[in-house]
């Protein structure tokens, strides 16, 4: 059965590169909660027009063709919003939000202010609030704007995000956090759970948060639906912390037992037993950085002589660009696409 769905989805790539490239504006929009302003990108399916460029692309990663200012296509189309990890951008999954908007949906990612590449500080982008607040107010400059007003429907609205993107969108569709269970999770594990040391010291100082802000609901009552790829910040959940989570829920791991990413191992947390009713897709061989877009074939090189993570070394086995596929067709199924 993983065979045929490998062999469809990379069918379903092969036809996404002959269809016509999705839409694509980006513009800056006001973050009064920043006191500053952000950057967001809207694919959106194309009703033609439109100036055809390669975006997102750089030495160590492959672009994707986007239609510039193109005619947004007519009918209503549902959204996603889509939260990037930390330190990363809207271009880091360029592929998934084009994939998307090719197969119908209009998809909004936000570059979120103090946590994104050349934009970082872990004190500040740890509160995880102002994140989905990030999101919440790029809806309402979606909705409100004449280009797209009349195109959405506002009956599926996805929030969806990797890594600490992931735990925006779980926690934009109503999961809360637990500042208490979190803490001491990262206290046991410092020296084998990722980040943890940066968390707990003393320039980030997570444990000094107030427990009331980090724990409140940040739900956004327009979201019907999640999905968290390798989400972060999974562990010391309890079952009140999941009561309000939205029904359509959509959980995507990577790695097997050996190089799964501890941090972002929701099955060993035990977020997975708190949310029975939930659909899980788990990628083995894959890692972490496999939602990262396709590399070029001197990436790896490139990334060793920067001393940068090895964001292009997949386990032996991978293959990225049919796991990007099918996490596009689980996202388009999940919004009945």
């Amino acid at each position: 059965m993983k065979n045929i769905a490998v062999t469809m989805a990379l069918l379903g790539a092969a036809s996404s590169v002959m269809a016509d490239p999705a839409g694509l504006r980006m513009m800056e929009i006001d973050m009064p909660h920043h006191g500053s302003q952000a950057g967001i990108s809207i694919w959106y399916p194309t009703g033609g027009g439109g100036d055809v460029k390669v975006v997102a692309e750089n030495p160590v990663f492959y672009g994707v063709d986007a239609a510039i200012d193109a005619d947004v296509k007519n009918g209503t189309h549902p959204i996603v919003m889509f939260s990037h990890g930390m330190g990363g951008t809207t271009r880091a999954q360029a592929w998934l939000a084009s994939g998307l908007a090719a197969r119908g949906a209009i998809v909004v990612s936000v570059n979120h202010p103090n946590s994104t590449w050349g934009d970082f500080d872990m004190s500040k982008g740890v509160n995880h609030w102002t994140r989905v607040a990030d999101l919440s107010v790029a809806l309402d400059r979606l909705l409100a704007d004449p280009a797209f007003e009349t195109h959405v429907d506002r009956s599926r609205i996805m929030a969806a995000g990797f890594s600490y993107g992931g735990w925006t969108a779980l926690s934009m569709g109503g999961i809360t956090g637990n500042h208490a269970g979190i803490v001491a999770t990262c206290t046991a594990h410092l020296d084998e759970m990722a980040a943890c040391d940066t968390l707990l010291c003393e320039g980030v100082n997570m444990q000094g948060i107030d427990a009331n802000v980090w724990n409140a609901s940040y739900a956004d009552a327009r979201i019907t639906h999640v999905t968290a790829i390798d989400p972060g910040f999974v562990w010391g959940l309890t079952a009140p912390d999941v009561a309000g989570l939205v029904p359509n829920l959509h959980m995507i791991g990577f790695g097997g037992p050996l190089d799964r990413m501890s941090a972002t191992n929701f099955d060993d947390s035990g977020l997975t037993a708190l949310l029975p009713n939930a659909k899980v897709t788990r990628f083995d061989p894959a890692f972490h950085f496999t939602a990262m877009p396709l590399c070029k074939p001197a990436a790896a090189k490139i990334l060793e002589e920067e001393d940068d993570d090895p964001v292009c070394t997949d386990p032996a086995g991978t293959d990225r660009a049919a796991v990007h596929s099918e996490i596009i067709s689980i996202i388009a199924e999940e919004l009945d696409l």
